[in-house]
């Protein structure tokens, strides 16, 4: 079960304007689910997206990208089941034509479209499948799909993933509505994980541009399940323009920031979300960094520390085995680090201080407050100002196997 995360509810998940999904049974690779989705957007939609950084990217992975920079996009098109990853030339046939059948379809330019995959890596996906449940996503295009598609997008998940909020930009209402998939697989750049969020604002293309990179770095790049980079991960933001708020065209204006924090507050809960529902998880943990000379060694060593499968393990065991978690800072790749500066606490628990164990620490204490579902680890590296924070969850018996299974 995921830890402490209620799934989003139909009612809770506000349709933004310009916006329509749909979603089928298209059998792409089991039957009698709900693998493919269709997303709608309204012309004039602006689309801006981070995509892996996995060399083995997959081939929608490489279509986005090509879509992406001619802009225009009027389309997503999402499948689950298969990953259409480490596929070749034929995996790119697959992923256009995937476009060109939605293009079809919407009246658009196969250019205008957007593919998604994720599932099992080095299976080819049967794009004439695809070609045959996308009517079917059409005909059950609608604002309120926000729900089913969270559903449809699912792979190892145990629950569905979505998050909304309502915010006043100069004056006018604006809605900022999003989902994701991911439990497993999953570490920054990016994640593996689908993360698709939409908000009606009128935004330039360059500021969005620049937004979902800075809501991705706030966000679904500090999450980490298993330090596994996929193949397929994308985030994606879409503005419509159809709120009638002025257009946002400064990164210094107070609408920039208003709308920047409503779009992070929900892509940080689709990403929470997933390490929540982090394969076989039962605790959550929050790392936070403080006392750096950057924030990048800040997310160092929140990563070293989050990374790390003896601390993962120990977590799950509740055993208080602190000097794994001493292990991984002096890991993180920060060649000048003065350990005697380093302070380490669990909960509200000093564990470590002048390099080594701090004088009030007891056993008792380190085992009591790592029993709780959610964890805090604090570390403050006392050589500057910069700060970070990391979420992951433990590992236990359930990730083996999930993972052992997973193609069955």
């Amino acid at each position: 079960m995921p830890v402490n995360l209620a799934p989003p509810t139909a009612e809770s998940l506000h349709p933004v304007a310009g916006v329509r999904l749909g979603v089928t049974e298209a059998g792409i690779r089991k039957a009698n689910r709900r693998d493919l989705t269709l997303i709608e957007l309204a012309p004039g939609s602006r689309v801006a997206g981070v995509l892996t950084q996995n060399r083995y990217c997959a081939a929608p992975v490489q279509v986005c990208r090509q879509h992406l920079a001619s802009g225009d996009i009027r389309a997503l098109v999402i499948n689950t089941g298969i990953a259409n990853a480490g596929t070749g030339e034929p995996g790119l046939a697959a992923a256009n034509a995937t476009c060109a059948a939605a293009a079809q379809l919407l009246g658009v330019d196969a250019a205008q479209v957007l593919p998604f995959s994720t599932g099992v890596i080095m299976e080819p996906l049967p794009a004439e499948r695809i070609a045959a449940g996308l009517p079917g996503c059409r005909a059950a295009l609608k604002a309120d799909g926000w729900f089913d598609a969270a559903h449809a997008i699912m792979t190892t998940d145990t629950v569905a993933k979505g998050a909304s909020q309502k915010v006043g930009v100069g004056g006018t209402a604006v809605t900022v509505t999003g989902i994701s998939k991911g439990a497993g697989m999953i570490k920054p750049n990016m994640a593996t994980m689908l993360g698709f969020v939409a908000t009606d604002a009128a935004i330039s293309q360059p500021l969005l541009e620049r937004l979902v990179k800075e809501v991705a770095d706030e966000s679904f790049n500090c999450v980490t399940v298993d330090g596994d980079t996929s193949t397929n991960d994308s985030f994606v933001l879409i503005a419509t323009g159809q709120a009638g708020n002025a257009e946002i065209t400064d990164a210094a204006a107070a609408d920039y920031a208003t709308l920047r924090d409503a779009v992070t507050t929900v892509a940080r809960q689709l990403a929470q979300a997933i390490v929540r529902d982090g394969e076989g998880a039962t605790k959550f943990i929050e790392i936070a960094v403080s006392g750096g000379a950057t924030k990048e060694e800040c997310k160092a060593v929140g990563y070293a520390i989050a990374h790390s499968p003896l601390v993962k393990t120990a977590f799950f065991a509740s055993d208080p085995n602190l000097g794994r978690i001493l292990g991984a800072i002096g890991n993180a790749g920060i060649g000048d680090l003065d350990v005697e500066k380093v302070k380490l606490w669990l909960g509200d628990v000093l564990v470590s201080e002048n390099g080594g164990r701090a004088a009030s620490y007891q056993e008792e204490d380190g085992a009591r407050v790592m029993k709780p579902a959610e964890i805090t680890v604090r570390v403050d590296l006392g050589r500057g100002a910069a700060q970070g924070k990391v979420w992951t969850c433990d590992f236990s018996y359930d990730y083996v196997k999930i993972n052992a299974d997973y193609r069955s």
